[in-house]
């Protein structure tokens, strides 16, 4: 499924037009995102979480050369998958 079809699912069960959905969507992506990127954690109860990791230092290979060089540390985004989320994707 891609964002066009998702906002089309997303009209379709909320009864608004599409339009509007995909500005919902937009915003809240847009927000989701933000907000990891300040340092802070979203939670959706029953779907997941969102938040930034720490990825530490290190070591990794060039993988032309062979060449050891080291990867620096990094903040990434992570998603934690709720109770309700995980049953429904089991089932």
């Amino acid at each position: 499924m891609n964002k066009g079809e998702l906002v089309d699912a997303i009209a379709d069960k909320s009864g608004v037009t599409k339009k509007q959905a995909d500005e919902i969507l937009t915003a809240t992506v847009d927000t989701i995102m933000e907000t990891v990127a300040g340092g802070d954690k979203i939670t959706i109860v029953g779907f997941g979480s969102f938040e930034p990791r720490e990825r530490k230092e290190r070591e990794g290979r060039n993988p032309k050369t062979g060449k050891a060089l080291t990867i620096k540390a990094t903040t990434v985004p992570g998603f934690s998958a709720g109770k309700v989320f995980k049953d429904r994707v089991k089932a």
